[in-house]
């Protein structure tokens, strides 16, 4: 008996490697250039240089990939219809961090029965990934495992730290070697200057172990992310979005010698974690960016088919469908008429 290794590893099982699940699920030539450049078009807002605002819009987590799907597909005819507004990102979230316990997302539990067939969930996301890119729609995700990041990471053109690992050295490391724009979030304390400590590690070089597209086990030597940039989502002291918050946040950043970009955070602590109250956190930062708070560069939304959440049921077939198992989202209808009121102040 060996007393020294895997005590407490009750089972291990072969993965397949980065590479050959996208042999499986391949990226188009045509598909790479497009996530190429909303990855471009995206850095232009969060530099200033784009004065649309950018807009992540999309379910709390993804737990049903037909409704996902179907999500994407309305979304799109809105990210068509605002284009000269807003620039609309679908919000794709496969990883759910947790305080304690509970669901962990697609990946880790794609089945929602505890069997955790992390192969399963692996497909299932890059499938998805390639549908909602190839109708020209733009993907934004949470980095959480990084080697999840190798299997996924080329089909996402947004990606954020959350804030229970945005002071980890781990998530700082992988940041400054991921290829898109990176927002890292206030911890839950409504730490600011954990989030910058953050921004500022991700621009250096670093490196750093990790697995290769083969699934070896490799150094990797950063460059450096450019494109990190800070998200307010509130805190356990409350939200962090009023206009004496985002003065402070610019502060923080102009200190760190960062020039502020920031992304507000419509869910979470903004908003008490009540959906309902995302509406008046998008209001006030509109309002606020119309009146020359120009380092806002977009916001998040949380959204589904369907307004509220649900318990993950005992048996799945009363799972109801297009509805939350995570946080409480807005519905569809709350969603196209708090879009088309952004565009309408915009204009």
């Amino acid at each position: 008996m060996d007393k020294l290794n895997n005590v407490n590893i009750s089972e291990v099982q072969k993965l397949i490697p980065p590479k050959q699940l996208k042999e499986l699920y391949p990226a188009s030539e045509d598909l790479a250039e497009f996530v190429h450049t909303t990855r471009r078009e995206i850095s232009r807002i969060l530099a200033g240089e784009d004065d649309r605002l950018l807009a992540i819009v999309g379910p709390c987590s993804i737990h049903d990939t037909a409704a996902a799907m179907e999500y994407a597909e309305k979304l799109n005819l809105l990210r068509k219809k605002y284009a000269d507004k807003l620039y609309i990102v679908m919000r794709v979230y496969f990883e759910k961090p947790r305080t304690t316990i509970g669901w962990r997302g697609l990946i880790v539990d794609p089945h929602l029965d505890g069997s955790y067939q992390i192969g399963d969930g692996l497909k299932e996301a890059r499938s998805l990934l390639l549908k909602i890119n190839s109708i020209g729609l733009a993907a934004a995700s949470e980095m959480l495992d990084p080697i999840v990041a190798q299997y996924l990471a080329d089909l996402i053109s947004w990606a954020a730290i959350g804030a229970r690992t945005t002071e980890s050295q781990t998530h700082r490391e992988m940041t400054s070697g991921l290829s898109m724009p990176v927002g890292f979030k206030n911890g839950t304390d409504g730490s600011i200057q954990t989030a910058v400590d953050g921004i500022k590690s991700s621009r250096y070089s670093h490196s750093f172990i990790g697995i290769d597209q083969s699934g070896d086990t490799c150094i990797f030597t950063t460059k450096g992310n450019r494109d990190s940039h800070l998200i307010l989502r509130g805190g356990r002291r409350g939200p962090n979005y009023y206009e004496e918050s985002i003065e402070e946040a610019e502060r923080i950043m102009k200190t760190a010698d960062l020039k502020p970009a920031l992304i507000v955070d419509c869910s979470h602590s903004n908003s008490g974690k009540k959906s309902v109250r995302q509406e008046r956190v998008l209001r006030d930062i509109v309002d606020q960016r119309l009146r020359g708070k120009a380092s806002i560069r977009g916001f998040m939304l949380e959204s589904n088919l369907f307004e509220g959440c649900q318990k993950i049921p005992e048996n799945l077939s009363d799972l109801k469908y297009g509805v939350s198992i995570t946080d409480e989202c807005i519905g569809w209808k709350e969603t196209e008429q708090l879009l088309a009121a952004v565009a309408e102040k915009l204009e």
